[in-house]
């Protein structure tokens, strides 16, 4: 409701005149309650003397008349000779002709006579009248207030006291109302114990009880304002003087803040009624008022938010003030936004240089496209790529590849009018298919690239064109427009990389990078954790007939996808840098296997693979060196001959570092590569690995025999070791015998085991090569 501004501008006008008429009338309301409050402090106070001269001339009378009986000769002979009947009619005709509530004798000896003893605390009533001659105040008789005077009876000594009283009732309290010019309410309180009563219960009589009791402990008498169940009222409270002197009494005059402001009532309420008129009318004002500036303001709003969702939009006001100049200004913004809206717009769905659409406006497409599809069909999108880019580029500058870019955007289009071409990179153009399955595109496809690879002129001179085609398709919620040229970017990559002009994407192929990457993160964490483990293969020395080396396999027992084959992983560290933390982790454990076989008296020569990506880090070499040297280990890092083409400068110092510090180089799978004799003479190693694609066909392929016994013969004349990987069978072990072949290692001799295998098998080795040597010297 506050979002508009005609209602925000009648709010502030009513809100500011209420705000004003308001304090007008708290003043009014405060200085009309502020008078009639100190009115009423006045005539409550003048009621307070008023009923202190009323309690005089009382007492005077009540003293007069038991003055006059108490000297009475008569009455004192009677009250002398203990004449009873006498003295209560003495004192019965007094009290009717005073008129008094109550008249009585006490004699010394505290014999009532007049009254009923039993409504009078005689032993309270005798020491108050013992202790004051003609002792006068306020008594409770029958649990009622009296004020009683008192006139001692001598005959001729003293022999009682007479004593008059006027009760303190309704009626006497009415009578003392009526004196005042005001219509206030008098009760009297005294205390009986620790609580103040009063005769005349009202609904606030506690709340007047406990107020009572704190006015009592000021030394000077006040009207106090207080506040009640029936109302807001002044209250006045006057000490009264008491028989005994010990038990107060007090006089409460109240007068309720109502009555006081009953005649103003009809001033303030005039008051309210005129505010409420005129707030009424400023509120119609300002209505009308924020109206009539509201509205150019409100169609404006209304055009700006048009404008917003792309309409044609014009803002008609007539008027010559600031809103119609501001009118104007926003007609020609608009006319000016849409004509940059549609500039942009241009360039935003639009490759600059060659004018076809980008690939924001083909990722449109496609996914208007999936919108329509019907259940079952497929939007069919093409990567095509310019083969050689970077060479034809080259040969013909960046201006005319554009325009060669552009002729086969022309072409595809005049051979396919319904498809969309669009730019995705520089070489690379995509393809809309009408067609709505992937398998009946690709024929399609592949008869087009014959027309589309003609020579185009370019410059007066014609230029061969080789493309590619890669092809993906997708039902509509498969994926959305970005995956689905994703996939044919990599299908067209697939089609170059399997020498195919045209290819579909192959998921199978491509399989799951993304997961696979992940398994870095993992394979850190295993590193820590001890999912990362060796096995180790022994090396048999075909000489001794012992097993004098092993090799240390690294394995990783995956939480979820189980125990990983080495390639796998192993290969992605190399690609993620990861494999400098995965060759520290083997070497640190191969350390403390080596240190378990070496205390169950197995020294062995401990071999680990090391990346042709470590072969030329310095810093990796030095820490390993450190680490074989602290551990007092023997070991042999097996690396491949083609290590050390990438930097040999560097990785041939790393290799005599790691020689002349004790390490043994191996180098392996020779063979497998393009070995090269110069790098062959440069390394300097200890041991050559013969590639287990020759050892394993050995006893069938004689060529392979061949090349076997010149790879010992050339490894023996260059000093080198030679050890032959993947023996599997009794012959091949014993043609390698033959040849002169020094290690051997393979599944016919055992294959990778945790260490706990390991050292049972070195111990069952160990025992069948002394048996066999004993039984030889037998």
């Amino acid at each position: 409701m506050f979002n508009r501004l005609q209602t925000k501008l009648t709010v502030l006008y009513a809100g500011l005149f209420a705000l004003a008429l308001s304090l007008v009338a708290v003043s009014v309301y405060l200085t009309i309650a502020g008078n009639a409050q100190s009115q009423v402090r006045k005539e409550l106070a003048s009621t307070g003397t008023v009923f202190d001269s009323v309690w005089a001339l009382r007492t005077q009378r009540l003293h007069d008349g038991a003055e006059l009986l108490s000297r009475d000769f008569g009455f004192r002979a009677a009250v002398a000779t203990q004449d009873v009947p006498t003295v209560q009619s003495a004192v019965t005709n007094l009290r009717a002709r005073m008129g008094l509530d109550l008249a009585f004798m006490v004699g010394v000896d505290g014999v009532v006579v007049g009254t009923d003893p039993s409504k009078v605390d005689i032993e309270k009533l005798w020491s108050a009248l013992d202790h004051e001659d003609g002792a006068q105040g306020v008594f409770v008789v029958d649990g009622a207030p009296y004020q009683l005077i008192s006139a001692p009876v001598m005959s001729p000594t003293l022999t009682g006291w007479l004593v008059f009283g006027a009760r303190l009732d309704d009626r006497e309290m009415t009578a003392l109302e009526r004196l005042s010019a005001i219509r206030l309410e008098a009760q009297v309180f005294d205390r009986r114990g620790e609580t103040w009563v009063t005769t005349d219960k009202t609904a606030d009589s506690n709340a007047m009880s406990a107020f009572v009791a704190r006015e009592m402990g000021q030394t000077i008498a006040s009207p106090h304002r207080l506040r009640t169940a029936t109302g807001d009222n002044l209250v006045l409270v006057k000490r009264l003087k008491t028989l005994d002197g010990q038990t107060p009494a007090a006089l409460v005059l109240r007068y309720p803040m109502a009555l006081a402001m009953a005649p103003y009532r009809p001033l303030m309420a005039a008051v309210i009624i005129a505010g409420l008129i005129s707030a009424a009318l400023v509120v119609a004002a300002s209505w009308a008022l924020s109206r009539d500036i509201a509205k150019p303001i409100i169609a404006l709003d209304d055009a700006a938010r048009r404008l917003q969702r792309g309409e044609d939009v014009h803002v008609d006001v007539r008027s010559s003030d600031e809103i119609g100049r501001l009118s104007d200004s926003f007609n020609l913004m608009a006319a000016e936004i849409r004509e940059r809206e549609h500039r942009i717009t241009e360039l935003a769905l639009h490759d600059a240089e060659t004018g076809l659409p980008n690939r924001l406006a083909a990722e449109r497409e496609i996914e208007a496209r999936m919108a329509r599809l019907k259940p079952g069909q497929q939007v069919v999108v093409g990567a095509l790529g310019l083969d050689r880019f970077t060479l034809l580029r080259g040969a013909i500058g960046y201006a005319l590849f554009t325009q060669l870019v552009t002729e086969v955007g022309a072409r595809v289009r005049a051979l396919h009018p319904a498809v969309m071409v669009a730019r995705l990179t520089t070489s690379t153009l995509c393809v809309i298919s009408d067609v709505t399955d992937v398998q009946t595109a690709l024929p399609m496809v592949t008869r087009a690239l014959a027309d589309l690879s003609a020579p185009v002129r370019l410059g007066g001179e014609l230029v061969d064109v080789h493309m590619s085609n890669g092809l993906a398709g997708a039902q509509a919620g498969e994926m959305d427009a970005l995956r689905l040229i994703e996939h044919a970017m990599i299908a067209l990559d697939q089609a170059r990389t399997s020498g195919r002009k045209v290819a579909v994407f192959d998921a199978v192929a491509y399989g799951d990078p993304a997961g696979n990457l992940s398994l870095m993160s993992e394979m850190l964490q295993g590193v820590t954790t001890g999912a990362l483990f060796l096995n180790h293969q022994p090396k048999l020395d075909l000489r001794s007939g012992a097993i004098t080396g092993v090799e240390a396999l690294v394995r990783w027992n995956h939480p979820t996808r189980g125990l990983l084959r080495p390639d796998l992983f192993v290969g992605m560290a190399e690609e993620t840098g990861h494999i400098r933390a995965l060759t520290e982790c083997v070497l640190d454990q191969a350390i403390l296997d080596q240190k378990a076989l070496r205390e169950v008296g197995h020294d062995v020569l401990m071999s680990i693979n090391i990346s042709g990506r470590l072969i030329d880090d310095s810093e990796f070499a030095n820490r390993a060196i450190e680490k074989v040297a602290a551990a007092g280990a023997r070991f042999c890092f097996e690396i491949t001959e083609t290590a050390v083409i990438g930097n040999p400068d560097v990785a041939l110092g790393v290799l005599d570092k790691l020689s002349a510090a004790g390490i043994a180089v191996s180098i392996d799978d020779y063979g497998s590569g393009l070995s090269s004799l110069a790098y062959l003479k440069q390394i300097s190693a200890d041991e050559l690995k013969i590639d287990k694609a020759f050892v394993l066909s050995l006893e069938k392929d004689g060529k392979d025999a061949l090349l076997v016994k010149s790879t010992i013969d050339l490894a023996h004349s260059l000093g080198l070791k030679v050890t032959a990987e993947g023996v599997e069978s009794r012959e091949a072990l014993a043609m390698l015998q033959v040849m002169g072949c020094d290690l051997a290692q393979g599944y016919h001799i055992a294959k990778p085991m945790g260490l706990e295998a390991l050292v049972e098998f070195l111990a069952d080795w160990s025992a069948e090569v002394v048996a066999g040597d004993e039984a030889l010297t037998a």
